[in-house]
């Protein structure tokens, strides 16, 4: 094998079959269809994130990606190193701008390397990556490298690369092979089975109606009735909506049935929705919006319309997004997530180091102690 790694600017530069050809591990939002869809709709660059992926080849095929970005901010990362980047600057370093390694602006953990599929040099082909974007570093003496959400498979490579390891918290849902939504609600305990009846009871009693589409299922109509919704949580919690409304509808195109709108209707009228993607095992829940408030609603097209999606269609896990400790009354549990992190600065190192180091202690604990009040039966 001769390997031979570049950058390029833009995924345009990479056939759509050939990336795809890369191990994604069921993830749909590392497919080309996503992240090109990304650069070409203008999701990207207003906020921060500027591509400069690395490609490895032998004999000119492609056998290896990393996505990869200049962030000129933190924005969209979901690993929150303000306070790094704060410190760094008062030491007199420039911490911005610093390359990414993620999904923009989507918390969902998967591989990082992509590799591509039943490949004989798996090791070689991630040691280059990412021996080329340490030589993107030097060159252009940025502060470091940040790979972010990667999977268990991927965590383990960047351990034995020698990266920090930082360690998180997201909340779950899995699948135990229920039969329905009321096998599922059968394994909980009296207080949480009641309270999800009483929330799902009040929805159905408002009168809402709810919708669920997939791929060409979802028309332009629908897409813009969405983005309202999507764009009025954006502005009215965090400021400029990322997504385009023509990347949202370019999705239902180039994707077709893996993507999803939960959409709730009342007296005729569309009031909430919310996006999803379905994985090979795995159903992401996204981003939601309302034009009006009901009581429970959120609950219903975000948590439990996607709980019994999963179950009918036999997907083993419901991940949901970021925070929100209140998902463990209702059926989710608390897993870990990675990001892994190499800083220029050797002094700075340390610092994150022993930082991290005491940040570890502190999700133990926590993790620990949610797990004493998970809303299944205990034996």
């Amino acid at each position: 094998m001769k390997l031979i790694t570049r950058k390029i600017d833009s995924l345009e530069d990479v056939s759509h079959a050939a990336w795809n050809n890369l191990e994604h591990r069921g993830n749909p939002f590392l497919t080309h269809q996503f992240l090109a869809g990304l650069e070409k709709y203008k999701c990207l660059y207003n906020h921060g994130w500027h591509p400069c992926h690395i490609l490895a080849e032998d004999n000119n095929e492609l056998v290896g990606a990393l996505p990869l970005y200049f962030k000129t901010n933190s924005v969209g990362e979901f690993v929150f190193d303000w306070n790094w980047a704060e410190a760094y600057e008062q030491a007199g370093g420039h911490y911005y701008p610093k390359l990414v390694s993620a999904v923009p602006f989507s918390p969902v953990s998967g591989p990082r390397y992509l590799i591509k599929k039943n490949h004989d040099y798996k090791n070689e082909i991630s040691d280059a990556l990412y021996k080329a974007a340490r030589l993107i570093v030097q060159e252009t003496r940025i502060s470091g490298i940040h790979i972010l959400f990667p999977d268990e498979v991927d965590h383990k490579i960047l351990v034995n690369q020698g990266l920090l390891i930082r360690t998180a918290c997201q909340y779950h849902w899995f699948n135990h092979e229920y039969c329905d939504f009321d096998d599922f609600l059968s394994h909980l305990n009296s207080k949480k089975r009641k309270q999800i009846k009483r929330e799902r009871d009040s929805v159905s009693k408002s009168g809402i109606e709810i919708e669920v589409l997939r791929g060409e299922e979802i028309t332009l109509e629908h897409w813009q009735e969405y983005y309202n919704f999507y764009t009025s949580t954006f502005l009215r919690k965090w400021g400029e909506p990322r997504f385009t409304l023509t990347f949202f509808q370019s999705l239902s195109q180039t994707l077709g049935d893996i993507v999803l709108l939960f959409l709730a209707k009342y007296n005729g009228k569309y009031v909430a929705g919310a996006f999803a993607m379905q994985g090979e095992n795995t159903l992401y829940g996204r981003h939601w919006g309302c034009n009006t408030h009901f009581p429970f609603l959120h609950f219903e097209l975000c948590y439990y319309q996607t709980i019994d999606y999963c179950i009918q269609n036999k997907l083993g896990k419901l991940d949901a997004g970021v925070q929100g400790e209140h998902k463990i009354s209702r059926g989710f549990v608390p897993v870990n997530t990675w990001s892994a992190h190499w800083i220029a600065n050797i002094e700075f190192r340390k610092t994150i180091e022993h930082f991290l180091h005491h940040e570890q202690k502190y999700i133990e604990l926590y993790m620990n102690g949610l797990s004493e009040h998970l809303a299944y039966k205990t034996l």
